[in-house]
């Protein structure tokens, strides 16, 4: 494997950022959790309640083993789960994979790093400050900027429009495709295939 594939030789972290419960379900800040969804498909199987704090399950994507793991916390928290499920499952956090939304992406657009700022994302900042570095890899899910002078704290808890909705399993869909090409053929394949559409 080449040294831009997470977690190189073995196991890899998988997590998606969301809002716990129903009533959070659709919005735009969920996506992380509808991606994971979809991986949890393609892995077969249901998500399980773990001590570290996340929804968790176990299986093989692109070849490897992989744990899917959603924070059973809320967003501004969710380095706690992170961080304990990945002390559970002895995971570094070169082998971490965050799925989270992008303002600053439109909507759909997918961009793929390892390191780097949050960009104001609060889940990220949580994560970081709970690993103590910045060193994982992110997928970055573009849910567009607010429309006006709307607050970006009240856009993220809306729900994706009726246009985006029609769009939305597609574009899910294309994630899920992305996060298994980042952990089968490393980051420089995945940034090829997919920043250029």
């Amino acid at each position: 494997m080449t040294a831009d594939v997470p977690g190189a030789g073995e196991q890899v972290l998988l997590v998606g950022l969301g809002n716990p419960g129903p009533r959070y379900a659709g919005n735009r800040h969920n996506v992380g959790f509808m991606v994971l969804d979809e991986l949890a498909a393609r892995v077969g199987g249901k998500f399980k309640a773990h001590k570290g704090g996340a929804e968790v399950l176990e299986g093989r994507l692109a070849g490897r083993r992989v744990v899917l793991a959603k924070p059973r916390s809320f967003m501004n928290l969710s380095g706690g789960p992170v961080a304990g499920t990945a002390k559970f499952y002895k995971t570094e956090p070169g082998g971490i994979v965050v799925v989270h939304d992008e303002l600053d992406l439109e909507f759909g657009a997918l961009k793929l790093k390892l390191g780097g700022g949050d960009n104001g994302h609060n889940g990220l900042r949580s994560i970081t400050k709970s690993l103590g570095t910045k060193e994982y890899y992110r997928v970055r899910f573009g849910i567009g900027r607010p429309p006006g002078r709307m607050d970006p704290a009240d856009y993220v808890l809306k729900d994706f429009s009726t246009v985006e909705r029609k769009e939305l399993p597609l574009e899910v869909d294309r994630c899920a495709d992305a996060v298994e090409e980042l952990i089968g053929k490393g980051l420089a394949a995945a940034q090829n295939t997919f920043h250029a559409l």
